[in-house]
């Protein structure tokens, strides 16, 4: 493949090497380290989606007990992709149901109300060819803790949730867990948060 980058040829003596030697092993060195360079820039490149924070924008809108959030990601690599939200703070309140029956039983008692983290995801989605994707999903709806009724025989129901903060919308590509981009969002309607 190389000829000549033998460290001496049969018959020379021993540590002489023929002419040229040392510029085709100075090619053959650069010629590793450009390959190397260009697979480290292609694999950086993979990860390069980003959330579109022009035209209509990004936007999370709470719908009761649910967060939706919307928008666009663009410059997606690679094979596969995955956008998830959370808020940090979010405050449930409950309704107790007496299996009894009763008429106040019949719109439910006040429960013990809690604060959660809310979160959301798309999934793993197939990236498209042309690396955009529009996106809509939401949180997942909140399950009331044990306790949050006065016996385990009543049924519970999340009556309402006030999410309070931002938003954080985070894109992750082909399955790393390193983020490609992270964003915040304003909810949209304001929760009367303290």
């Amino acid at each position: 493949m190389f000829r000549g980058l033998e460290p001496y040829t049969v018959g020379a003596e021993r540590g002489h090497r023929p002419k040229g030697w040392h510029m085709r092993r100075s090619l053959l060195v650069g010629l590793i380290a450009v390959v190397a360079s260009l697979s480290v820039v292609a694999a950086a490149s993979a990860q390069s989606g980003h959330f579109n924070l022009g035209g209509k924008g990004l936007t999370c809108i709470v719908n009761g007990t649910t967060l939706t959030c919307s928008g666009k990601v663009s410059g997606l690599g690679g094979t596969t992709f995955q956008i998830t939200v959370s808020v940090q703070d979010a405050d449930a309140s409950v309704l107790c149901f007496n299996p009894a029956g009763g008429a106040k039983e019949d719109t439910g008692v006040p429960g013990q109300g809690f604060s959660f983290t809310a979160a959301g995801t798309t999934g793993e989605q197939t990236t498209p060819r042309n690396g955009s994707f529009n996106f809509s999903f939401s949180t997942a709806t909140p399950l009331a803790p044990a306790g949050s009724c006065p016996s385990a025989q009543w049924t519970t129901e999340i009556d309402d949730v006030d999410f309070c903060g931002l938003a954080t919308l985070t894109l992750f590509e082909n399955g790393h867990s390193t983020p490609s981009d992270t964003t915040t969002v304003q909810l949209q309607p304001l929760a009367n948060c303290q």
